[in-house]
């Protein structure tokens, strides 16, 4: 049987179908190929694209390559927190959460923060969990940040800060860092200020460098924004993965700038579990109000049985106290795998990357070489380049060194050879 569907003006086009019973034809209407909508679409994010993250981890699958692209563990979390999540499953714990987090979780985290930072969050007012860092990061600034308001970001930086400042009407100031060591140089930073500026966003331990803020570097910044109502946007989710003996320096150790501050961290980071998309901001009571006002219409609550586990398994501080010692246990092995390669490196301080240059093996751009070297030789990296606002190569790749031995090995006896 042919059924026909009539459009507006009276014409019909033709699709065929098989069925179990036999052919027949649909009439259906002829759609201009053009979306009506077309002139009334304007990107807000027109240089934006896929990320650097994801084009390395397909063009890694596309060529079997060892992936140390994409910052993720290949390695499972400890089995008594999948252990809890399944318990707390089964209890029936699969509703919607509170807004703010399962208050039990936030006393842990107030716990752990007074523990390690002699700072005191209140968790039924200044502690919020969110649907990770990077969800917590744009919150914070669709919080604080209006058109026109200006934001201090320091690259090479983590790819989420300037769309979320671009998206909410700011206006991205950069400050450029250079390698082997990217430092900041408070005194041109002191430059930059004006009466429009709003937030600096900080990272430390900082990624894509590896490196970390100093006490110095917080007593400088803390002097330089006495007097005045800009706030601080503090990503600190690697603050557990330090290496050689440093401290992390949280701004929560420094109470001038923490009564200014987001302080944002990471359980994925913390407890190998990137996939679960679990963080937290503490922040003073004001600066939550309207953080959780932004907060609630953006995710309103987070993965109910996953909170109530990581708030049992955060009484295991072991567990993130050793963090540290296990990630640079991966550093030296990855860096003294590479010792006879023609890569030069300073040490990572921190995070689980680790940059490696180039500069004696090739003169392409980073994004070439880095391309490359994962169809040609089979490990996937991210160029440091990237990270930039301008065209700056310093021939600098990052690797993840959160891996097994074994990956890390494999890869070692490939950029041996090169």
């Amino acid at each position: 049987m042919v059924w026909p569907l009539m459009c507006k003006e009276g014409k019909y086009s033709h699709q065929r179908a098989e069925i179990s019973s036999g052919l027949f034809i649909i009439l259906s209407p002829i759609i201009n190929s053009m979306p009506q909508y077309k002139n009334s679409v304007h990107s807000k994010l027109p240089k934006v694209g896929l990320t650097i993250f994801s084009k390395m981890s397909q063009l890694a699958n596309e060529h079997n390559a060892i992936n140390l692209s994409q910052g993720f563990p290949d390695f499972s979390c400890h089995p008594k927190l999948i252990e809890l999540v399944h318990q707390y499953m089964l209890k029936g714990s699969n509703q919607y959460a509170p807004m703010t987090g399962v208050m039990s979780l936030r006393e842990r985290i107030a716990e752990k923060t007074e523990m390690l930072y002699t700072a005191k969050y209140n968790p039924e007012t200044e502690i919020t969990i969110t649907a990770g860092a990077t969800q917590a990061i744009y919150t914070a600034i669709a919080a604080m940040i209006n058109e026109g308001d200006e934001v201090l970001i320091f690259t090479p930086a983590y790819d989420c800060y300037e769309p979320a400042v671009e998206l909410n009407g700011g206006r991205s100031v950069f400050v450029q860092l250079n390698g082997p060591e990217y430092k900041i140089d408070w005194d041109h930073v002191k430059k930059l200020i004006n009466q429009r500026t709003k937030m600096v966003i900080i990272n430390t331990p900082h990624n894509p460098t590896g490196t970390i803020f100093s006490m110095q570097d917080m007593q400088k910044l803390e002097k330089l924004l006495s007097g005045t109502d800009i706030i601080v946007l503090s990503d600190e989710v690697y603050e557990h993965i330090l290496f050689d003996g440093y401290e992390h320096q949280s701004v929560a150790r420094f109470p001038k700038l923490a009564d200014r501050s987001f302080i944002v961290s990471s359980f994925g980071k913390t407890y190998h579990t990137t996939g679960w998309k679990v963080g937290y901001c503490l922040a003073p009571k004001e600066l939550m109000v309207e953080f959780r006002k932004a907060h609630q219409y953006t995710v309103f609550s987070v993965n109910t049985p996953f909170q109530y586990a990581l708030a049992d398994f955060m009484n295991e501080a072991e567990q993130y106290l050793t963090l540290g010692q296990f990630y640079q246990e991966k550093r030296d092995f990855f860096l003294e795998a590479i010792k006879g390669s023609r890569f030069k490196f300073h040490p990572a301080a921190g995070t689980y990357f680790q940059s490696l240059s180039f500069a004696d093996i090739s003169d392409e751009k980073d994004t070439d070489f880095a391309i490359r070297l994962t169809n040609d030789f089979g490990v996937a990296s991210i160029p440091i380049s990237v990270f930039y606002n301008i065209n700056h190569d310093e021939k600098m790749l990052r690797f993840c060194f959160a891996k097994s031995k074994d990956t890390l090995a494999r890869a070692a006896e490939i950029l041996n050879r090169i």
